[in-house]
C-alpha cells in the first residue's frame, strides 16, 4: 500500500500534510491547532439520512465513498495554564484499525512544530471518550508499557464515559480503548466530572466545560472566556464546518434526535454571541464564526 502521504483525494489541499492547522486568539488567550493527521472515513456514515448528492458537495468523497477528516488539538495558553483539548487517534490502535484510518500518528510532531513541549500541558480535557478524541491521552512504549503522553498535566474526562466504554455495548464498543484512560483513572491523574446535560463545571480560569448531549450521552464541548470574548470547542456535536445544518447528524450518534435540539440551543448563544466556533474533525476549517443565511440556515461567515 503506497504511504498515507502519497495518497490523492479529492479533498487535499497544497496544506494538508501540515502538522499545525491553524493560529488564532479569544481575547488575552493563544490558540493553537494541531492535528494527528487527517483520515478517511465512510461519508454516508458522517452524515447519516442525509443523501450523497448533498452533503458531496461539502466534503468529496474518494473511489470509496470516504471523506477526509481531521484530528484537531487545540492548545489554549491563558497566561496562567497550557490546556490542550482532545489528543487525536494515538499510537495504541490494532494493525487492523491503523490500516483502516490511515493513521498518521504524528500529533507528538505537531506539538514540536507548535513550540509545546508535553511537560509544560497541564490541562488535558476529553470533549468524549471515543479513540479518536483522546488516543494520545497515553503513550505506548516500544517495550508495551503505557505511560501519560503529558506526565505533569490534569486529565478530565466525564464519568459517565469512563462506565460507558467499560459496558463494552455493541452499538459502540469499537469506539472505545481503555488503555487511553484507565490507566489514568487509576492513579488519580484524571478527574472524573459529573457534570449534568446543560450545567457547566470550570476546570481552570476561563476555560469550562458544558454538557450537550447526543452523540454520547455525555459529550462535553469546552468553553473558553476572555477579555469579553468566547470560543467553543463544540466537538462532535457539530463535527465539522459541513455539519452545520441543524438536521446533517452523523449515523454515529447515539441520539440523533437529541443532537438537533442540542444544536438549535448552542446556536441561539453561539451565532449572536459571535463565538469563535473550533471543529473537531474539520481539517481544513479547524475554526471559524457562524452566521445565519438569508434562508435562516447557519454558514460560515466569510472574513
Amino acid at each position: 500500500m503506497a504511504h498515507p502521504a502519497a495518497l490523492s483525494h479529492p479533498a487535499e489541499r497544497a496544506n494538508t500534510h501540515e502538522p499545525v492547522r491553524g493560529r488564532t486568539t479569544v481575547g488575552d488567550f493563544e490558540l493553537t491547532v494541531v492535528s494527528d493527521g487527517h483520515y478517511f472515513l465512510d461519508g454516508g456514515a458522517m452524515f447519516g439520512v442525509v443523501p450523497k448528492p448533498m452533503w458531496e458537495k461539502r466534503a468529496p468523497a474518494d473511489a470509496q465513498n470516504r471523506i477526509l477528516l481531521g484530528t484537531n488539538t487545540v492548545i489554549v495558553r491563558t497566561g496562567q495554564h497550557t490546556v490542550a483539548i482532545e489528543t487525536g487517534l494515538g499510537n495504541k490502535m490494532s494493525e487492523k484499525m491503523r490500516a483502516i484510518f490511515e493513521a498518521k500518528e504524528q500529533l507528538p510532531r505537531a506539538l514540536e512544530a507548535a513550540g509545546v513541549r508535553p511537560e509544560e500541558v497541564d490541562v488535558v480535557i476529553n470533549t468524549h471518550l471515543h479513540f479518536d478524541h483522546c488516543g494520545w491521552n497515553t503513550t505506548k512504549l516500544p517495550d508495551g508499557r503505557i505511560v501519560p503522553t503529558f506526565p505533569n498535566a490534569r486529565y478530565f474526562a466525564h464519568r459517565g464515559e469512563v462506565a460507558h466504554g467499560h459496558l463494552q455495548l455493541e452499538r459502540d464498543a469499537v469506539s472505545y480503548n481503555s488503555p487511553n484512560y484507565d490507566p489514568l483513572v487509576e492513579s488519580g491523574q484524571m478527574t472524573l466530572l459529573d457534570t449534568r446535560p446543560n450545567e457547566v463545571t470550570e476546570i481552570v480560569p476561563g476555560i469550562s466545560v458544558e454538557c450537550y448531549p447526543g452523540h454520547t450521552s455525555q459529550l462535553l464541548a469546552v468553553n473558553i472566556d476572555s477579555a469579553g470574548q468566547r470560543g467553543c470547542y463544540i466537538s462532535d456535536l457539530i463535527p465539522t464546518s459541513a455539519h452545520l445544518d441543524i438536521t446533517w447528524v452523523m449515523g454515529y450518534d447515539l441520539d440523533p434526535l437529541t443532537c438537533i435540539e442540542q444544536r438549535k440551543r448552542f446556536y441561539k448563544r453561539a451565532i449572536p454571541e459571535q463565538w469563535l466556533v473550533l471543529f473537531t474533525h474539520d481539517h481544513h476549517v479547524p475554526f471559524g464564526h457562524v452566521k445565519l443565511n438569508e434562508k435562516s440556515k447557519p454558514v460560515m461567515r466569510q472574513g
